[in-house]
């Protein structure tokens, strides 16, 4: 890109958000307001599809139910078509921010800044609306559901044909560990995998009373939560490479009484894929070891999610180049390997892309930087 392009660019966005920035805004704040769960995105994809028909461009929605595909294809343009995705679903968490556009929906919440990714993807697709002539490429909007959802929406995107005709895609996730302005950029795996595990242990129950004469089926359960994580990391070459976290435990509802079923829920998390090949094997030896003497019966649910998502070195160039040559080298920063999982990784199993974390901490705030996931999550809108 020349100099005067980017400063072309460079007016030319700084004048359209001066007109629409608010409206972008706006969007985010209704979306925040009303969220949806991975699959129930009705609302959300509706909104998206009629702002970007409005500007003229047409959108077809995923068999799956929900999520939306847009293409911009400049007319005489057969240079690459650059895809960029942008997840729709929220988290099955309640908002505890006392803000005016907090989630009017209990028990749900954009606490993983999904509306934001969207409201920046719809915000690029509106303005290329209006500027196909500056685009040197083609260009595909994935607008996706269920990245939340283990295995991901990202497998019901390419089952559709969502990378028919792709040469690349970029994608870009809030990060609030870092300030307002900074991108965060990393060749290589970005994420790590996130398998889930669900745990179901049977015993004779009882009385409370009386626990020698019976499975103690909360003793058992405690038994896996401290042992289970610790003999499956044994067994790997570094020990370091997993990292199992029970997040869900039920048991029993009355304190005299011993119950009959324990069900826990766990999240497997490696960031090496090889490691990832293995980690169900290693689980269900572990988990057999830890319960052999117990006396309860079990059964184990055991669902793969996404691989560690893996940056394409000449992809993440492109972006390196991108920002360095509109900002300098100053918001660039080096993203570290996350614990965290995305099925945008999918994707780049399957095609060269890259991505992005997005600095959205405000620097200047006095309270607490928050992870995601939290109820007071909320995001610098600069």
């Amino acid at each position: 890109m020349t100099a005067e392009s980017v400063t072309e660019y460079t007016r030319s966005i700084d004048a359209w958000l001066a007109a629409h920035g608010e409206g972008l805004i706006a969007f985010r704040r209704n979306l925040h307001a009303h969220p949806e769960l991975s699959g129930q995105e009705y609302a959300t994809s509706e909104l998206v599809s009629e702002r970007l028909e409005v500007a003229g461009l047409a959108t077809r929605g995923l068999e799956s139910g929900t999520g939306l595909l847009c293409d911009i294809d400049p007319e005489g343009v057969r240079g690459p078509r650059l895809a960029l995705r942008a997840d729709l679903d929220a988290l099955a968490m309640s908002d505890e921010k006392d803000v005016h556009y907090r989630s009017q929906v209990p028990g749900v919440s954009h606490a993983c800044g999904h509306d934001v990714h969207t409201t920046v993807m719809l915000g690029t697709a509106l303005y290329f609306a209006h500027h196909r002539e500056l685009l040197p490429g083609r260009l595909r909007f994935i607008f996706q559901p269920a990245e939340e959802r283990v295995p991901g929406g990202a497998l019901d995107v390419i089952a559709d044909g969502g990378l028919d005709g792709v040469d690349a895609i970029v994608g870009l996730h809030c990060a609030p560990q870092y300030d307002v302005g900074q991108i965060g950029l990393r060749v290589g795996a970005i994420t790590s995998a996130a398998d889930m595990a669900t745990i179901t242990l049977i015993g004779p129950g009882g009385h409370t009373a009386r626990p020698e004469l019976t499975v103690d089926m909360v003793v058992v359960a405690a038994r896996l939560v401290h042992e289970l994580p610790r003999r499956v990391a044994a067994m790997l070459a570094d020990p370091s490479d997993i990292k199992i976290v029970f997040g869900s435990i039920r048991a029993g509802d009355a304190a005299n009484v011993i119950p009959t079923h324990s069900e826990l829920k766990a999240s497997i998390r490696t960031p090496s894929v090889e490691v990832w090949e293995k980690a169900e094997r290693f689980f269900e030896r572990a988990l057999a070891d830890v319960l052999a003497e117990s006396g309860a019966e079990f059964s184990l649910d055991y669902v793969h999610g996404a691989p560690p998502v893996v940056n394409d070195p000449a992809v993440t160039q492109v972006v390196r180049s991108a920002v360095t040559s509109e900002f300098g080298l100053g918001p660039v920063t080096e993203a570290v390997q996350s614990w965290g999982g995305d099925d945008f990784a999918w994707y780049t199993r399957e095609l060269p892309g890259t991505y992005v974390r997005l600095g959205v901490h405000d620097p200047d705030s006095t309270e607490p930087r928050l992870d995601l996931h939290v109820g007071h999550f909320d995001v610098d809108e600069r």
